[in-house]
This record gives structure tokens, sequence and C-alpha cells, in this order.
């Protein structure tokens, strides 16, 4: 079983929200029943989070056994595009209805939704509300 990891989770983690022991245990167990991975986009946007460094999350990556994927191919990458299309198209016709839009989602969402949709069996994240919408068929822990 391979587990992609989104960004928030390993900021939770580090910021010992209220929900880190929990989700520190889903993430050893993950590992234990397969492989750890997250894309580049997560990788850089773990370096930014509040306390974090470039040495902080490598180090934390090797301890953990969580692989990174730095290259992506081109099917990542074309159907990060897709999503985002159908995203934006949505938003789109919610304006002309003058309907109430959505939060807004940064390209990085759907590249870590594809990643996780295309190289692991699942996707370990904070924000299933979002995720499901765009992608419904990726299986959410």
């Amino acid at each position: 079983m391979r587990t992609a990891v989104d960004t928030n989770v390993l900021s939770a983690i580090w910021g010992r929200e209220s929900n880190a022991r929990e989700l520190s245990r889903e993430l050893a167990e993950a590992r234990r029943s397969g492989s750890v991975i997250i894309c580049g986009p997560v990788f850089a946007e773990a370096m930014a989070c509040p306390g974090s460094t470039e040495s902080f999350v490598r180090i934390f990556l090797e301890q953990t056994g969580v692989q990174v994927a730095f290259n992506l191919g081109e099917d990542v990458w074309t159907e990060s595009g897709r999503r985002f299309t159908r995203s934006a198209e949505r938003k789109r016709r919610a304006l002309r209805q003058e309907v109430k839009h959505e939060p807004k989602r940064v390209l990085a969402d759907f590249i870590i939704g594809a990643h996780a949709l295309l190289h692991a069996d699942r996707l370990m994240t904070l924000d299933h509300k979002r995720y499901r919408k765009d992608f419904p068929e990726l299986k959410l822990t």
C-alpha cells in the first residue's frame, strides 16, 4: 500500500496541533503497511511551515522513511491541469449565476491530488472535502 501525504498533515504534526499524535500514529502505520511518499510541491510547501527549515524537512523525511517524488511525469502534470481546468470552469459558471463561489484552489493542490491518484493508493490529508470534490475516485485517509 502506497500512501501519499498532503502538506497539512505534516504541518499539523510539526505544529503539535490537537490531532498531531493521532496523525503521527497514522503516518507510522502507513509506513508499516507500505511506502509513504510526498511530491515536490508538498516538500516545497513543507519548507514554509512555521518553524520549518529545509534541513528540518529533510531530516524528518529521512527519519520517518518518507520518500519524495521530485520528478513528476507528464501524467501528473496533465491530470492536474485537467482537474484544475474543471474547477476553474465550475467557478466561472457559479460566478455567472451569481452563486457564492467555493474557496480558491491553488494549482499545488491539483498536483498533489493528481500525484496521489496516479502514483499512490491513497492520500493522507486533513482536507477531505476539497479533494472529494475534484478527485472523487481518490481514496482519502
